[in-house]
């Protein structure tokens, strides 16, 4: 595949940013400064970035409960992503979403939530809406190994295929559904492909810690789908740097488990090592982007300590859409 300059560079900040953000909250989240759960999406990157850079706004996305890294690659607000999870009424999301529930619908990110399989339904109804307005567009279903063995997840498949409409189900396998291993949850071990091969839709695998990996695999995924309008199903294997939520001890893990991950698959190094980015960038275009990444999250973590908080009177406001 031909890649650009201007692209591996728009893909490393975004990848870049979605590190120092996660990196950020979990400095913050220790300090006392956020409160709620949080679930962080270090590690995996790759999977996020690689899918959404074929994206545009008109394409229409569907996180879940650790749906940061999809809110950025999709182009998401830095800074309004951070005053959201501060609980700011200067939030995307006006501070009643917090970090589980951060979503932009005027650039096609429809929202993150806490409901394990619950986004693959939400991304079946935009596939509908997709396929009535004719432009070719498409809605991505994120979700992980824990989701695939939902019936919400089952059902939304199923549907996909039988109304034929171009609704993507990417399952991110991190290989823990919180705290339970792929290989004891799922049936089919650690692959769960081929769970939405067996609803009749075509399916793609890729190595989901390696950008070019992924972003080659959804070239060849989406122009199936964009071409035929039919459904399909990506498995993309990755791993997530730290636990289920913050403040999980992660004593599920074995002896060098996370030390092995971090040296062996961390998506940025990856990137960094490809022959693609070595043949078109240059190391110092790389730090120079990781510094302006690290200004921007610290202006957002400063702007965010000093938004304007949510007010009681404010309760009962977007609590019903008005027409």
């Amino acid at each position: 595949m031909d890649y650009t300059r201007e692209g591996l560079l728009r893909a490393y900040r975004r990848m870049a940013t979605i590190r120092q953000f996660e990196e950020r909250l979990h400095e913050e989240i220790a300090k006392g400064e956020i409160p709620g759960f949080t679930h962080l999406y270090c590690g995996q990157e790759a999977a996020a970035v690689g899918v959404c850079e074929h994206l545009d706004e008109a394409d229409k996305i569907v996180s879940t409960h650790r749906g940061h890294g999809h809110c950025i690659a999709k182009g998401c607000d830095v800074i309004g992503m951070m005053k959201e999870i501060y609980g700011s009424r200067e939030g995307l999301c006006k501070g009643r979403g917090g970090s589980m529930h951060i979503a932009d619908t005027s650039i096609g990110m429809l929202g993150a939530n806490g409901i394990v399989g619950a986004g693959a339904p939400q991304a079946v109804g935009a596939a509908i809406a997709a396929k009535a307005a004719g432009e070719g567009k498409v809605a991505i279903a994120f979700s992980g190994d824990g989701a695939c063995n939902q019936g919400t997840t089952f059902e939304a498949m199923n549907m996909a295929v039988v109304i034929d409409v171009p609704a993507i189900f990417v399952f991110e396998n991190n290989h823990y559904s919180e705290h339970t291993g792929d290989s004891y949850a799922v049936a089919t071990g650690n692959d769960i492909a081929s769970r939405a091969e067996a609803f009749g839709m075509k399916v793609w695998r890729a190595n989901g810690s390696d950008f070019h990996a992924t972003y080659e695999t959804m070239a060849k995924l989406l122009d199936y789908v964009r071409q035929t309008g039919h459904p399909a199903a990506i498995e993309l294997d990755t791993e997530r740097f730290y636990g289920h939520f913050e403040g999980d001890p992660q004593r599920y893990r074995a002896k060098g488990e996370l030390d092995r991950i971090r040296d062996e698959r961390d998506a940025l190094k990856t990137f960094r090592k490809a022959p693609s980015t070595r043949e078109l960038l240059e190391e110092g275009e790389l730090d120079a982007i990781d510094k302006q990444v690290a200004e921007l999250i610290d202006r957002a973590v400063e702007e965010a300590r000093g938004a304007a908080r949510c007010d009681p009177s404010q309760i009962d406001e977007d609590v019903y859409a008005a027409y």
